[in-house]
């Protein structure tokens, strides 16, 4: 074996082989980098800022994963080479049981065996455990396997991300028309006319909070944002923020904060990272704990829509009772209907149900490619369809 295994090394393979290969590796690298610098010219002779440092945080996650999958790399051999007691990694929190005496491991893992990486060797590592009595802590196949996924969840995160923000770009383009309407016909009267359908959010909800989170709950659904939420809410941004420019283009400014708000999305903060860890800890058989998790950004999307919905009819409620006392109706936008007084809030469980997502997808996509479609890890039928129409 050891004979062999230094026949495969890298002063037994032939130059042109390994020259080859290097040429692709670092052409791809480059086309890639040169791709990339090249769309940073374009959104900044385009003055799309948002945007450019959108595309530098994308830039500062591949530099994450690249350093990640260098330490993978650099110390693969000494992780290989922990030996740690047999019983831990044989009835401690696995994701599939162990092969009974009268299956092979081919007939569980059949893609796993035909795919298995021939370039590292473990019975080095397992052999030096053995002598303890001991089992490696961590194979080398496993730790290729672990260096993929990360790799595809980060891709399918951006992904994700991207596709989120092209639709709600297309969504908030629709709301251009309205604002070339207000700028078309901008009069006492015709804001009344937006203001008197406003208020009729608030008639009626104010005696029962029940009722109105209930309408909250349902009108996300269809019509979340109408025409007369837009004029109220332009008109309350620019009384609190330029009362001197009743021109100003409200449209433009809600695009701007999409692209500046997927800056921020479109990284994998430490915290998400961590959400990693421990969803790879809760992997274990019997559980089906990604099927549980699957709900959770659901329930979150639902909770949060609502609230969004809910801050609406809390400022038409505030338009209708200045009314009542006389007094001129306006919109003030105030971070007082917000959870705790904060805003950031939504934004951050946003932020998780996208990456959760994309998590899901990216793990389904993962093992299906690594373990094939019967591995134990996936789990049911019914609970995989479950999981992919949550996504």
């Amino acid at each position: 074996m050891a004979a062999e295994e230094e026949s495969n090394s890298l002063q037994y393979t032939p130059t042109w082989v390994v020259a080859v290969v290097c040429f692709f590796f670092v052409l791809i690298s480059l086309v890639a980098e040169r791709a990339l610098h090249h769309l940073g010219k374009i959104l900044k002779h385009k003055q799309q800022d948002a945007l450019f440092e959108a595309l530098q945080k994308l830039k500062e996650e591949l530099m994450l994963l690249g350093f990640i999958s260098l330490l993978l790399t650099v110390f693969q051999g000494l992780v290989s080479e922990m030996c740690i007691p047999t019983y831990y990694v044989s009835t401690v929190l696995l994701p599939c049981k162990k092969h009974s005496e009268g299956k092979t491991p081919e007939k569980h893992f059949p893609r796993a065996i035909n795919h298995r990486r021939r370039l590292f060797s473990t019975e080095a590592a397992s052999d030096h455990c053995s002598r303890e009595g001991k089992v490696p802590l961590l194979s080398l196949e496993a730790l290729h396997q672990l260096h993929i996924f990360i790799f595809v969840l980060a891709v399918v995160h951006v992904i994700y991300c991207l596709i989120t923000m092209v639709l709600g770009g297309a969504r908030i383009r629709q709301w251009k028309q309205w604002e070339n309407e207000i700028q078309g016909h901008l009069n006492d009267r015709h804001v009344d006319e937006h203001h008197t359908s406003f208020v009729q959010h608030a008639k009626g909800w104010r005696k029962t909070a029940i009722l109105s989170w209930t309408m909250s709950f349902f009108k996300q659904f269809h019509g979340s944002v109408t025409k007369s939420d837009y004029t109220a809410l332009r008109e309350g941004f620019i009384r609190e923020h330029c009362p001197s420019n009743p021109r100003y283009n409200f449209h433009d400014y809600i695009m701007r904060t999409l692209q500046v708000d997927f800056k921020k999305v479109v990284g994998i903060s430490w915290y998400l990272w961590l959400f990693v860890v421990m969803f790879l800890l809760l992997n274990v058989k019997g559980w089906n704990t990604y099927f549980w998790l699957s709900f959770l950004p659901v329930v979150l999307l639902l909770i949060v829509g609502t609230k969004l919905e809910h801050v609406i009819i809390r400022l038409a409620q505030e338009m209708s009772e200045m009314k009542e006392r006389g007094e001129t109706a306006q919109v003030k936008p105030s971070d007082e209907h917000f959870w705790f007084k904060n805003p950031r809030i939504v934004f951050f469980l946003i932020h998780f149900i996208l990456f959760q997502n994309a998590f899901e997808l990216a793990f389904f996509f993962w093992i299906l490619c690594t373990y094939g479609f019967h591995s134990c890890i996936m789990e049911k039928l019914g609970y995989i369809i479950t999981r992919l129409i949550m996504g």
